[in-house]
């Protein structure tokens, strides 16, 4: 009896493994027939398509017919997409499309405005301005805050601004201008080109100009003064307005990317944020001439978290300049020069309140530029500039590597004023190279010294130029030599100023 029940049980078992192996071959096999089907399932379903019409067309060679597409929104028809395959072309706004000729002559504004008008309403839509053509574009504004997120504009071909004085009216404060947008790229292998040399040409000298100059005493003891650029004829429409624009800016935006592009000649600053958020700049060129008045590289005003990094910028100004309302900002991996430097300020004009922080420079490449490093405020401002740290900063005939200028004046004159914006946790490490004027310059305010200011492996040394050559200079700076510095930075002050005043309620920020 035990011996049947165990020749059932056996019995049974195998009965039972060899319906569970056949199940598992038939899952199997169905997985394999499914997964070939999704390789063809786009012929099949093509197939399925040409029966569903009907017997007729099957009989009248069916196989070669084409489905019916629904008839394109009556909009421009674009160009062959050179090098946006991966883009879908219902995103792709070529400015041609909208009627842009690219001779350089004809004027394309309209044409630019309405692709922006079509990309607008397209979330992570591409403008595209091609290579090869050069678009004459007037003032102009891409503007939302209705425009969908994620708008691209990619610049490879080359805008360039007009020249005749009508264009620009009494006077515009941008050229290009983006506002109120999220997520706002501006990239490409193109170019921007102001054609600034009829705005240069027409600068007055008392336009405002580097109060730095004052401190640069030649030799020879004539006074330094730009001198006038030549104007082309040929460019010529007219006396250009005195109100000079900003070639490309960007105000009231989040998280804007320019990488790649390169702007030259710009009729004033390159390129602006204002008062915008999650800034990323890289692999950015600026290219004017040394002497080119006011041309800024990069301005940055109101805006915060910001990073500027591996760029070339050579202009006749602060290759970057950091102006009140900026915290958060990172810059590093910079060729400056020719130039002013890289600067924060100035700051606190006519008795206004400035407000800078968290603020760091390093890695930056600086050459036959008239200031390294600086922090230049008024007289009369409030507030405070706090958490600055410029490390690795390489200076090859600078004329003032290191400045703190708190009586900063780009006029003839200036009245003296006690309040000040309030400097403190400045730090200079690592700075070397050479100079033609001065190694350092503190100068502090009397009624607001600086504090915590601190010198970390300062090597620079002099030559000889067409200058006066100046010792290190200090006035009511306090802080640290954490070492020895070249050449000796005996006028610095150890420690706290004993009369410093407590900042009132209109210094806090």
């Amino acid at each position: 009896m035990g011996g049947f029940s165990f020749r059932s049980f056996t019995f049974m078992f195998i009965v039972a493994f060899l319906v569970w192996s056949s199940n598992v071959e038939t899952c199997y096999a169905r997985r394999g027939r499914h997964w070939r089907q999704t390789t063809t399932s786009s012929a099949s379903l093509y197939k399925k398509k040409e029966k569903s019409h009907g017997s007729n067309h099957h009989h009248n060679n069916g196989s070669k017919s084409k489905p019916k597409h629904s008839s394109p929104p009556s909009m421009p028809t674009n160009p062959p997409r050179k090098g946006y395959d991966d883009v879908p072309s219902s995103t792709i706004f070529d400015v041609r499309s909208f009627g842009a000729t690219g001779d350089g002559k004809t004027d394309d504004t309209k044409a630019f405005q309405a692709a922006w008008a079509a990309a607008c309403k397209v979330e992570a839509s591409t403008i595209v301005v091609p290579s090869q053509y050069v678009f004459l574009v007037g003032p102009i504004s891409f503007s939302g805050p209705y425009c969908q997120h994620n708008i691209v504009f990619q610049l490879d071909g080359t805008i360039i601004a007009p020249v005749d004085a009508k264009s620009w009216g009494s006077g515009l404060m941008q050229w290009l201008e983006f506002t109120k947008l999220v997520g706002i790229t501006v990239k490409g292998s193109g170019l921007i080109d102001g054609r600034g040399a009829v705005w240069w040409q027409d600068t007055p000298y008392d336009d405002p100009l580097d109060d730095e100059l004052k401190l640069i005493i030649p030799l020879n003891k004539t006074s330094l003064r730009y001198p006038p650029i030549p104007l082309n004829s040929s460019l010529g429409g007219g006396k250009m307005p005195s109100i000079k624009p900003t070639a490309l800016r960007f105000y009231g935006s989040f998280n804007v990317t320019v990488t790649g592009i390169t702007i030259q000649n710009s009729q004033q600053c390159h390129l602006k944020f204002d008062n915008c958020i999650g800034v990323t700049v890289y692999n950015f060129t600026v290219s004017s001439p040394g002497d080119s008045p006011n041309t800024d590289g990069i301005h940055l005003q109101n805006s915060k978290d910001v990073l500027i990094r591996s760029s070339n910028i050579a202009c006749g100004d602060d290759c970057v300049s950091i102006q009140t309302g900026c915290t958060n900002v990172y810059v590093h991996n910079i060729n400056c020069g020719p130039g002013h430097g890289i600067s924060i300020g100035s700051l606190g004009k006519d008795n206004t309140k400035a407000c800078v922080s968290n603020i760091t420079v390093k890695d930056v490449v600086m050459q036959n530029t008239m200031n390294g490093v600086r922090i230049k405020t008024w007289q009369g401002g409030s507030g405070s500039v706090q958490g600055v740290f410029f490390s690795n900063i390489q200076v090859s005939e600078v004329q003032l590597p290191i400045v703190i200028d708190q009586f900063y004046c780009d006029k003839s004159k200036c009245k003296n004023q006690t309040s000040a914006v309030a400097l403190s946790g400045i730090n200079f490490e690592r700075i070397r190279g050479t100079y033609t004027v001065k190694p350092v310059h503190l100068a502090c305010s009397d009624s607001m010294p600086c504090q915590d200011v601190t010198l970390t492996d300062i090597q620079l040394k002099p030559i000889q130029e067409r200058y006066h050559m100046y010792d290190p200079y200090c006035w009511q700076t306090f802080g640290e030599l954490y070492t020895p510095t070249l050449p000796p930075i005996d006028c610095l002050q150890v420690g706290k100023p004993s009369s410093n005043r407590i900042q009132g309620d209109h210094d806090q920020c």
